[in-house]
């Protein structure tokens, strides 16, 4: 993936591969030791979403940043 900046990121909707709209995205979480990005915090569009396995204390997803696939307009991430 090419060098993106995290403010051209701010307020991007979060789109899997299956065509699933998960929300907007929050804020990413990293390990402050090493800067490596960990996951994106999203607020979700709607609460049914099964496919994410984590929600944060606020009722937001955590959406682990490996998943991600591509980020243009939207990021989407791998639902498959």
């Amino acid at each position: 993936m090419s060098e993106i900046l995290g403010r051209d990121l701010q307020q991007k909707s979060i789109v899997g591969t299956n065509g699933t709209s998960f929300g907007t995205l929050y804020n990413v979480t990293m390990k402050p030791e090493s800067g490596e990005l960990c996951n994106l915090v999203v607020d979700p569009k709607d609460q049914s979403s099964s496919m994410v396995t984590d929600e944060t204390d606020d009722d937001r997803l955590r959406i682990p940043v490996s998943q991600i696939k591509t980020v243009n307009d939207q990021i989407i991430i791998d639902t498959d």
